[in-house]
């Protein structure tokens, strides 16, 4: 069931009154949020859903029973108890086949032609986002960050918790648990705050991501007869389209949220406007940049240590990172140079430290000139993440590098009609450094701004755009 789906919309309209009728007695509204999120998930292949109310039970009882435990090995057994569950069905569903595959092609290279049984089966989707948050919980526990929960219920609705069940954000369990744990009243400001991020999310997928995935298709299918120009036009596209499309859906989810009384992380802050890739990882994707450098980076040492340490530490969170992504080497490939890139950044910092410009407008175009650098590197790692090969990743570079070329204005003109309105918007974010500004626009202000969008939602909306992106994830 997808959030910009007719089917969606009839699912949310019937839950939120229901929901809000039994105000003042949260438990049954749990009980209600966690029958549509088990009713959400299993519209998309019911069969899965065992797997989700198997690593639920499994990480309640492992928490409550790292709790009770004193004797240390023990306690760390349940933890790895709930690891290897988790992650052994991310790796069972995710990776089974990624690495049997690269085992098999590697023997026939030492010249042993040895064949690997291969798996028929379906990723379930949003398996990574909620194996992640569940095993947490348990390691949290552990780590006395948190009181187990004794109520099954409450842990089983922090879970499944419906809007970001299957693209995040990642909620750490310290954050949403005392939410479903305590008492919601109907708010009329955060359910109109909710409103808008719902309606802001839709436009940035349906009007933007979708539009934008119709040239971004059709240039990386026939990307070796492209010259320089318009590859460099279809990594552009991807680059605003990965980002409407992921961070319009998890507006989508906060905004959800907000109308049933929660608050989800904020998970995209302009990251485009970032200066450098240490700033980049604080803006993208901040759910899973934080639970990596919080359960993994920190875990292998994080900034202890001399140097090479920190930057052996930096390089694994980040490949790790780029194989969680998806079972290709292209993401492994993805991760590792995101990892180059810190580690890179890391080496140049007291360098750059010294370029100290005094006046404002000096500072404000080093500034632009940093933003405009890494939004390069940024976008040449997209063009690893939406490759289907090496050999696509290199024909694509060779052909902007020794076949450059202005695209075509009937490719260039849609792209950045599409992207120049969304650029204005986060340009004003960026400056009142606030991402609801419109909220506290003057009445006439928002009320062009809805009316704009609302045109284009309608007029040109692609409603034939399918899923998430980060849904195969």
């Amino acid at each position: 069931m997808l959030f910009n789906s007719f089917q969606f919309a009839y699912f949310f309209g019937s839950l939120l009154p229901v929901y809000w009728l039994l105000q003042g007695r949260y438990r049954w509204q749990n009980l209600l949020l966690l029958s549509a999120g088990y009713y959400f998930y299993a519209c998309w292949n019911p069969k899965f859903l065992g797997l989700l109310v198997l690593s639920t039970v499994m990480d309640y009882f492992c928490g409550i029973a790292v709790d009770r435990i004193e004797n240390v090995s023990k306690r760390k057994a349940f933890v790895v108890l709930s690891m290897a569950l988790n992650l052994g069905m991310l790796g069972y569903f995710k990776y089974y086949n990624f690495f049997a595959e690269s085992l098999q092609a590697l023997l026939l290279k030492g010249g042993l032609n040895v064949s690997i049984a291969h798996l028929n089966v379906v990723l379930p989707i949003g398996i990574s986002f909620y194996t992640f948050q569940s095993m947490s919980y348990v390691i949290d526990v552990y780590r006395k960050d948190i009181e187990p929960t004794r109520n099954f219920i409450e842990f089983a609705t922090f879970v499944s918790f419906f809007p970001h069940l299957v693209a995040g954000p990642i909620m750490r369990p310290t954050t949403l648990l005392p939410q479903v744990s305590s008492p919601r009243r109907f708010n009329i400001d955060q359910f109109y705050q909710g409103s808008y991020l719902i309606f802001w999310g839709l436009v940035k997928k349906v009007v933007i991501a979708d539009n934008l995935s119709v040239t971004v298709n059709d240039l990386f299918e026939r990307w070796e007869t492209i010259d320089g120009g318009l590859a460099l036009l279809a990594i552009y596209a991807f680059a605003f389209q990965i980002y409407c499309d992921f961070s319009g859906y998890t507006d989508a989810a906060r905004g959800i949220a907000k109308c049933l009384g929660f608050e989800l992380a904020l998970n995209f802050n302009l990251p485009y406007f970032s200066a450098n890739p240490k700033e980049f990882w604080t803006r993208w994707h901040i759910s899973l940049s934080s639970w990596l450098r919080d359960y993994l980076y920190i875990t292998l040492g994080g900034n202890r240590g001399g140097n090479l340490m920190v930057y052996r530490n930096l390089m694994l969170t980040m490949v790790i990172g780029g194989l969680w992504h998806g079972a290709a080497w292209t993401f492994v490939l993805w991760g590792f140079y995101q990892g180059v890139l810190l580690v890179g950044h890391r080496i140049a910092e007291p360098w750059l430290a010294q370029i100290k410009p005094t006046d404002i407008i000096d500072r404000a175009c080093w500034r632009a000139v940093r933003v405009l650098v890494m939004f390069q590197f940024v976008c040449f790692g997209w063009l690893i993440f939406r490759a289907q090969s090496v050999a696509q990743i290199i024909g694509m570079t060779r052909a902007i590098i020794e076949r450059p070329s202005i695209p075509a204005a009937s490719y260039l003109v849609p792209v950045v009609l599409l992207i120049l309105p969304l650029l204005c918007v986060q340009f004003v974010q960026y400056l009142s450094k606030d991402l609801d500004v419109v909220l506290k626009t003057p009445w006439y202000v928002r009320s062009a701004f809805y009316t704009a969008c609302f045109y284009a939602f309608i007029l040109v909306g692609n409603f034939g755009g399918g899923q998430f992106i980060y849904f195969q994830f």
